[in-house]
């Protein structure tokens, strides 16, 4: 038999309303978890508008919370009558005056299954986190689940090969990527960076392909301020093939996964079995 799995992305808008957030938020896992889903994942800090724009918002600290706290007790709750496996994107965590962006994954029994502190902050302009966030402390994360080895990674994250090959090395089957970004500026894009949202969906397509896994990246969606969220959240399979990607509204992105592909398709690659960890020790030096 195979491994099927269905994920449920939810991409969303967000209001100034962190109540409001909340409750559409959960309105959605809620619609997703009714189509089929067993996991159910949220976008980065989707309680709030993206406050990172500015570099000194002091009320985003008057809003951080403890985990376990508010937010994850209703994340709990819905999960144990869902009987899913809900990733609550990522939450701005108070630990005893450290400021973390990190994500909580909640089981079927409304069990705390683990949570992962996001490694790398950006300073950029309109993504000023380094303001708001200290650098994880939990590591890289695996965990089992009912439905799969999952490793909850988060938006700047994504652009580290290394982390998603730690990952996979640990044992993910998904590897997935709560995201909040958009385009700066129009100008920048055509004469500087190039195509963001091309080239950041082309770098987990790369983190699929080289450790042969499954990789799902959940964004938000709308305009805010100075940004403008171009949603596109997809899923793709262990050859980095994309199974589903949504558009630039809000919308719940249903994707069944087999992950009994997995297995074979690294034991054929064998790219892990050829590392040479020897070589890589440039990796670990300071620039």
């Amino acid at each position: 038999m195979s491994r099927l799995v269905t994920l449920g992305l939810i991409q969303m808008s967000m209001t100034s309303d962190p109540a409001e957030n909340l409750e559409k938020a959960l309105g959605k896992v809620e619609e997703a978890a009714g189509k089929g889903a067993q996991i159910v994942v949220l976008p980065e800090l989707f309680q709030s508008r993206y406050f990172c724009q500015r570099p000194d918002d002091a009320f985003a600290f008057e809003r951080a919370e403890s985990i376990p706290g508010p937010t994850t007790e209703k994340l709990s709750a819905l999960a144990t009558r869902l009987k899913i496996v809900l990733v609550g994107g990522s939450i701005f965590e108070n630990a005893a005056g450290k400021h973390f962006n990190t994500s909580v994954v909640l089981g079927p029994q409304g069990e705390l299954i683990g949570t992962y502190r996001k490694a790398h902050i950006p300073e950029d302009i309109l993504y000023h986190e380094q303001q708001y966030f200290a650098p994880g402390d939990t590591g890289i994360r695996v965990f089992a689940t009912p439905f799969g080895r999952i490793a909850p990674l988060i938006c700047f994250d994504q652009w580290y090969p290394e982390v998603a090959r730690i990952a996979a090395l640990q044992g993910a089957e998904i590897i997935l990527y709560p995201t909040a970004i958009g385009t700066v500026d129009a100008a920048v894009e055509e004469n500087i960076t190039g195509d963001w949202e091309q080239m950041w969906r082309n770098a987990m397509l790369g983190h699929a392909a080289c450790n042969n896994v499954y990789v799902a990246a959940v964004n938000r969606c709308g305009t805010e301020d100075q940004l403008r969220f171009w949603g596109g959240s997809f899923v793709a399979d262990p050859s980095s093939a994309i199974l589903a990607r949504a558009g630039d509204q809000d919308e719940v992105l249903l994707v069944q996964c087999d992950l009994d592909k997995i297995r074979p398709l690294q034991d054929a690659w064998r790219f892990f079995k050829n590392r040479k960890p020897d070589t890589y020790g440039e990796l670990t030096m300071e620039n």
